[in-house]
């Protein structure tokens, strides 16, 4: 009997998340150190696998390097994000047809799905057979100078804050649910120093980090903030400054068709 995933984000927060760091990248000093990591990496990926797609889908990438170059080597590619524009997608249904993509990749979005082994699925599902998928997020062992800080501030009432994350043991479990073929997860991180806890938040903010989370949680009154001031300042190194982790996930298969054994 199909079981129906428990809600843990909510669309609404999810979708405003995204456009108010759409707003917060036009500035010009905008951060965006963890998507350029997820591009550069998925572009690595493919030079070093030697796939060169001739049509391929891309979620998430909203800075449209991954596009740019692929279309520049002559593939077709279909942009898609869960909250920006015209060109909306619903990662937790089926692709329309005709999907057939010999390529996809999703950067930064599967981690605030309610229901990743069905997105998975549904991946798997649009890839034509021989074709190839590369999804990146933040994994397990993100933000745990924040996920202190906000324990700290809250007290003998701690609130829902950072959001649940994947591990590369539960994310080849989910590969291998999904039907991928040749599964790979792996993980590496980027340390970033910050010289203020409200430069932390922003960081996150403009790179569509915030909470989206359908119970987030009460908002930080005067006290607490003043708390999380505290714990931030108690963390400064020699430098005045407070080294923070982005753990990246990624995880790639393919699509193979099952052939009968021959007899």
């Amino acid at each position: 009997m199909a079981t129906t995933p428990p809600v843990i984000f909510a669309r609404n927060r999810r979708n405003a998340v995204r456009r108010r760091m759409v707003q917060l990248q036009s500035a010009p000093d905008a951060p965006r150190y963890v998507i350029d990591d997820m591009v550069e990496d998925v572009l690595e990926r493919l030079s070093f696998l030697r796939h060169e797609p001739r049509r391929a889908l891309m979620i998430g990438d909203w800075t449209n390097a991954i596009s740019a170059a692929l279309a520049a080597a002559g593939a077709t590619v279909d942009s898609r994000d869960p909250a920006l524009g015209q060109l909306l997608v619903d990662e937790e249904l089926p692709y329309p047809a005709p999907a057939g993509y010999d390529f996809i990749a999703s950067l930064g979005t599967l981690d605030t799905v309610n229901d990743l082994p069905g997105a998975l699925v549904h991946l798997r599902r649009a890839l034509a057979d021989g074709g190839l998928m590369i999804a990146c997020f933040l994994g397990a062992g993100s933000l745990p100078v924040l996920r202190q800080i906000m324990l700290e501030a809250d007290g003998e009432r701690p609130s829902p804050r950072i959001h649940p994350q994947v591990d590369v043991r539960a994310g080849g479990q989910l590969l291998q649910r999904a039907g991928f073929a040749d599964p790979v997860i792996d993980s590496h991180h980027i340390d970033v120093r910050f010289r203020s806890f409200a430069g932390m938040i922003a960081d996150l903010r403009a790179q569509g980090l915030g909470n989206c989370l359908a119970r987030p949680g009460n908002t930080l009154g005067k006290a607490a903030r003043a708390r999380a001031q505290e714990a931030f300042d108690a963390r400064r190194d020699a430098d005045g400054k407070v080294t923070e982790r982005f753990e990246i996930l990624t995880l790639s298969g393919w699509a193979k068709a099952v052939r009968p054994p021959k007899f």
